[in-house]
């Protein structure tokens, strides 16, 4: 994977902010959680796309986690952020993740893009951009659509050569 920005320039004040537009404190506190993120994509199952996601409540601490399990649970739906959704609501009891931050380290498609929005998530923190399928400002920004009666904060690009090289292993072991 290489470094990549949102497809519009234009549209990158309304699209995820690059890391480097975060103020220090907030740049900082998203790449300590996106650190976590990494060492939980780590653990992926070998078959699977490695992605870890993270959902800190509003008192920031961990109710959900999740890694790719696609291949391992033959389940489409098992994407990092769903399971770290499914998780999270879970540990809180209800559906609604009400102010809880969503940390993963690829950027989400379309379906994780929904399940974010279905699930109330105030805001989203991802790594690299994903040009063939990102939902979040790549191909399309299905979180930001002003039709939706909810808004996430988004910042996106987060620790993105590191959650790159991510996608690079992977790949690259599948095509030597």
């Amino acid at each position: 994977m290489h470094s990549r920005t949102p497809s519009s320039s234009a549209a990158l004040p309304d699209a995820a902010l690059p890391d480097a537009a975060l103020p220090d404190a907030g740049r900082r506190a998203a790449e300590t959680r996106m650190h976590d993120a990494i060492e939980l994509a780590r653990g992926t199952p070998a078959e699977d796309v490695p992605v870890g996601a993270i959902v800190f409540a509003p008192g920031g601490e961990v109710v959900g986690r999740g890694v790719n399990r696609r291949e391992a649970n033959c389940d489409p739906t098992a994407h990092a952020e769903v399971e770290a959704i499914r998780q999270a609501a879970a540990t809180l009891g209800s559906w609604r993740l009400d102010g809880c931050e969503l940390v993963v380290t690829l950027e989400p498609c379309t379906m994780c893009a929904g399940a974010i929005l279905g699930a109330r998530v105030r805001s989203l923190v991802f790594g690299a951009y994903e040009p063939k399928t990102g939902a979040v400002g790549s191909v399309l920004d299905a979180l930001r659509d002003p039709h939706h009666l909810h808004q996430v904060e988004v910042r996106g690009g987060v620790l993105e050569a590191e959650t790159a090289a991510l996608m690079s292993e992977f790949f690259g072991r599948l095509r030597p």
